[in-house]
């Protein structure tokens, strides 16, 4: 029995911290980088949206895999309560990499080319498909680390 209950602390451990660092980053993106993107003029923000990009996308890929994993291999080791809430933080963090996969990813392919030459009419549209992307996937993201922090709270209070 003690081997389970390490386990399993150890695992919502490293969930908690996986999907913690995943909502903090996006977070801090919606909170910080986007209102500067729109603070700088045009080809200020697609020079450094598209560098960005290229350090961004293996490592928050890698997060949103890593918070899928752990919060699947929690629901697994979790009983109760606490799988479902598990389960509920992993569909989240497959919904926010299909968010970024499907909604932001493709966006960046506009935003690389604008950033080589000129944006095309209607650039403002697809910047603003992109915030709201961002915007979903950061919900998406904190919400799953909510529930992943909730099942710790519940485990705090079992004798």
């Amino acid at each position: 029995m003690e081997k389970t209950i390490s386990r399993a602390g150890s695992v919502r451990g490293f969930a908690t911290l996986v999907t913690g660092l995943l909502a903090g980053a996006f977070g801090y993106g919606a909170a910080n980088v986007v209102p500067t993107f729109d603070a700088v003029p045009l080809q200020v923000r697609l020079t450094f949206h598209t560098a960005m990009m290229s350090v961004n996308e293996p490592v928050m890929q890698t997060g949103m895999a890593l918070a899928i994993l752990s919060t699947i291999a929690l629901a697994v080791v979790s009983r109760g309560r606490a799988r479902w809430l598990a389960g509920g933080a992993a569909g989240l963090a497959v919904t926010t990499l299909l968010i970024t996969v499907l909604g932001n990813i493709p966006l960046h392919a506009h935003i690389r080319r604008w950033a080589a030459g000129t944006p095309e009419a209607g650039y403002a549209e697809v910047l603003s498909r992109w915030e709201t992307f961002h915007n979903l996937r950061t919900l998406t993201a904190v919400t799953a680390f909510a529930l992943v922090t909730a099942i710790g709270v519940l485990s705090a209070r079992r004798p």
